[in-house]
């Protein structure tokens, strides 16, 4: 018998992108398996290596399904295949993983409990029944546990937990899905929960009736439960008893309470400081999501999507979410669980839970256990904690759905874009050098740079503070060694005050830095191109960045700018008018300031209106004196403080306790104009007439002229209008000024491309309004996508402008 060798052929296979710990080295495993072929697969610093040998039909088959069935989490970027000698492999293999001096990967960012890990966890016969970190390649934590690369466990902080026999078996089995699941564990060999008392706020006990803990002497018994179920389940006791408990999560803690009980989330704004900004809430199902909320299938895939952010959803009458949790708001920001301790937490309490960022308002989110103590000890009352440690802070991504009604959705935008989706970066259409964009002062992320990625931090927060400085410089090393980025290039805003302003000026003492300035609306515009892809020389658009606050070439406040530009240049083609703001930035606490202000510089009046009840005569009589002589009135051409200054007018919002509360007020105002059905009808209602302005012409800009706005406004008001019709007016005011000046400039330019970026864009009703305006008008609009069109996405366009402006 003559036995014919069939021919075989090798090939070497490069593959880079999130292909580490996502399952894909067994996935290679069981698909070589099942084309019956030989060779190797294995991890290194810069991604996926494989050797594969066989039949040449059978290896073209491999590498056809390499892409073609990828693990759900993966994310191939590059996949490069080379021709081979044959060895004479006759089994595959996975290998251990070689560490690169150099080499770089992208990472995972941590993943909401898949539908596998979830069905275990609920099931009483499955040993990991109610374990609460439960996981497998296909979910859990990623970022917020690695320290280096390659993703291994000693690499992690799950090396402290040896795993036990079971667990050891499954993650050594290439068939199993916790084959090399870096944060395998279970009850036996993983971390654990404890309950632990605060400081200041002690549990005398749990009666039902109360309906409140008592601030008295604490029984230490009654925190003692003894498996991680009876953890969670006396959690959930003190939860429903009105406790405020610090909850360690993924990447710091959340202080958590009964979002039924007006009484326990009243309690929590004032241990917070935080007496009216939104909180955001997490219920265990999506069906009980949509008893409170109105849900949409883009807003639903959004809810249960592997990153399961924060989405801002139209809040039902009918809910029993009780309204102190987002006072004056018409939508709900709402989040399912993501973990599985929040699963079996928020089935055992049966409630909707507030489930808000575990600090003292504009400080880090808390991370360690011994820093939470410290920190949220005067916040909470128990601390539900665990002993696996985080090595990155991460707070919660938030996303909405902008409409132009409930039935045309534009792509869904972050507010903030954290856990689930960074450190994954941007991929660019050029390639950039290794540059180090700072952010900005309010909402700051840094940006990383090299090759085509732009690697956009986690939000970090408000640089107000050291805290917060001191997490933005141990946060931007870590991603500096993850990424092996050896910046040659520091970008920052033109602010010399901003404290990420500051921290680059200061690197320039030590490090062989090439500086570049970058002025703030500029960096919007870009953030803009390059979040939709837009090429080098792809040509300039008409920019239009709306927002509170930027420093100006001129150094004046911008905020309301018409740009010409891209990632090359810009010029200032227009912007609404300067107007006096009295006190600086404090003006901002205090908008019925503001609109006095304005109505005074363009009125030269000083009406005493509804707005004005609460303010004393001398108290106006020092601000006509301020104004008259220009005492600490900077000029602001913002279109953010002119929503401020309405909102004021229309007695909204006077005084304010967070950025954009007075604009935001103002839109929930507006939005009672449109129908309360499904269908907002906005396309019917843009039509509405707005205000009247004026544009002037200069000799080489144009300016927005606000006396007849002002003047339509304070008629409005004196003649008894409805609030609700006034602000809708006004919004349509702003869209129809928008397009009026774009067709301005196009007029001039030629150009039919509009980018729409600045804070005020996260304002559903204005962005509603604009958006078909300038389609109807013939232009293509540019939206955010993946970075948030506030100051959060301002690093990414500082550094695709200093990668351009260091080449010249």
């Amino acid at each position: 018998m003559v036995v014919v060798e069939l021919e075989k052929v090798l090939r070497k296979i490069t593959i880079s992108g999130v292909v580490q710990g996502v399952g894909f080295r067994p996935f290679v495993f069981n698909l070589a398996e099942r084309f019956g072929l030989g060779g190797w697969v294995l991890n290194n610093s810069g991604g996926v290596e494989i050797e594969v040998e066989g039949p040449p039909e059978a290896v073209e088959a491999f590498v056809t399904a390499l892409r073609a069935e990828a693990p759900p989490l993966a994310r191939i970027e590059s996949l490069q295949v080379r021709e081979g000698s044959p060895r004479g492999y006759e089994h595959f293999e996975i290998r251990h993983s070689e560490r690169q001096e150099g080499r770089y990967q992208l990472i995972s960012p941590d993943v909401a409990t898949c539908p596998d890990c979830l069905r275990e966890l609920l099931d009483p016969n499955d040993r990991r029944y109610r374990y609460p970190f439960t996981n497998c390649t296909n979910c859990g934590p990623r970022f917020t546990i690695i320290a280096d690369i390659p993703y291994d466990r000693p690499n992690t902080t799950m090396r402290v937990f040896p795993m036990c026999p079971d667990c050891q078996r499954e993650y050594d089995d290439p068939r199993d899905r916790r084959f090399h699941a870096q944060p395998n564990a279970c009850p036996v060999c993983g971390p654990q929960l404890e309950l632990v008392p605060s400081s200041r706020f002690k549990v005398k006990g749990l009666a039902a009736s109360s309906g409140n803990l008592e601030p008295e002497t604490f029984k230490p018994e009654t925190l003692k439960p003894e498996t991680a179920s009876d953890v969670i389940a006396q959690a959930a006791d003190l939860l429903r008893h009105g406790a405020i408990l610090a909850i360690k999560g993924l990447g710091g803690f959340h202080l958590a309470c009964d979002a039924t009980n007006a009484e326990a989330v009243r309690t929590l704004r004032e241990r917070k400081r935080r007496p009216h900004k939104p909180f955001a809430v997490m219920m265990a199902t999506l069906e009980e999501v949509k008893q409170h909320c109105l849900v949409s299938s883009e807003e639903e895939a959004l809810l249960t999507s592997p990153q399961c952010p924060i989405v801002l959803l139209p809040w039902r009458p009918t809910s029993s979410v009780v309204r102190e949790v987002a006072p004056g708001y018409r939508y709900l920001g709402v989040m399912l669980p993501y973990t599985p301790l929040h699963h079996v937490l928020l089935r055992d309490v049966g409630l909707p839970l507030v489930m808000t960022s575990g600090n003292l308002s504009e400080e880090p989110i808390a991370a360690d256990n011994e820093e939470a103590r410290q920190r949220l000890g005067h916040l909470a009352d128990v601390f539900l904690m665990h002993n696996r440690d985080i090595y990155a802070r991460y707070d919660d991504s938030v996303w909405f759905v902008p409409y132009v009604s409930r039935f045309t959705p534009h792509a869904p935008q972050p507010i903030r874009r954290s856990r689930g989706y960074a450190p994954f970066p941007i991929k660019l259409p050029f390639q950039m050098r290794q540059i180090l964009a700072c952010g900005a002062e309010i909402k700051n992320t840094f940006c990383v740079t090299r090759d085509e990625y732009a690697f956009v931090s986690q939000h970090i927060g408000d640089m107000e503070n050291l805290e917060t400085l001191e997490h933005f410089e141990r946060t931007v090393e870590l991603y500096k060694h993850l990424f092996r980025i050896e910046p040659e290039i520091i970008a920052h805003d033109l602010h010399p005050d901003y404290l990420a302003t500051r921290y680059a000026l200061e690197q320039l003492a030590t490090c062989n830095l090439q500086p570049v300035s970058v002025q703030h609306h500029h960096a919007h515009l870009a953030a803009c191109l390059a979040d939709n892809g837009w090429g080098a020389d792809d040509g300039p658009v008409i920019g239009v960045s709306l927002d509170g606050t930027g420093y100006g070439a001129d150094g004046h406040i911008w905020g309301g700018e018409w740009l010409v530009g891209d990632y090359h240049s810009y010029r200032r083609a227009a912007h609404l008018e300067y107007l006096p703001l009295p006190g600086g930035d404090a003006a901002t606490r205090n908008p019925w300031r503001i609109a006095v202000s304005y109505l005074y510089t363009l009125l030269g009046q000083f009406p005493r209106l509804p707005f004005l009840s609460e303010v004393e005569p001398a108290e106006l009589d020092l601000l006509r004196q301020q104004l008259d002589r220009r005492l600490n009135c900077p000029l602001t051409s913002s279109m953010g403080r002119l929503f401020d200054a309405v909102s004021a007018l229309l007695d909204v919002c006077g005084r304010t306790s967070y950025e954009a509360q007075a604009a935001i007020e103002l839109e929930m105002v507006a939005s009672q104009r449109v129908s309360k059905s499904a269908n907002w009808q906005i396309g019917k209602l843009a039509n509405s007439k707005g205000y009247p302005f004026q544009v002037e012409i200069t000799s080489d800009q144009m300016v927005v002229r606000l006396r007849e706005l002002l003047t339509a406004l304070l008629t409005e008001v004196q003649n008894g209008v409805p609030v609700e019709e006034i602000a809708w007016r006004f919004h349509r005011t702003v869209a129809q000024m928008t397009v009026e000046v774009c067709q301005r400039i196009a007029a001039d330019t030629g150009l039919r491309t509009v980018a729409l970026s600045g804070g005020c864009y996260q304002n559903r009703l204005l962005l509603a309004l604009t958006v078909p305006l300038l389609e109807a008008a013939g232009f293509r609009v540019l939206l955010h996508r993946q970075v948030p069109c506030n100051d959060g996405g301002l690093s990414l366009g500082q550094a695709v402008i200093a990668n351009f402006a260091s080449s010249l």
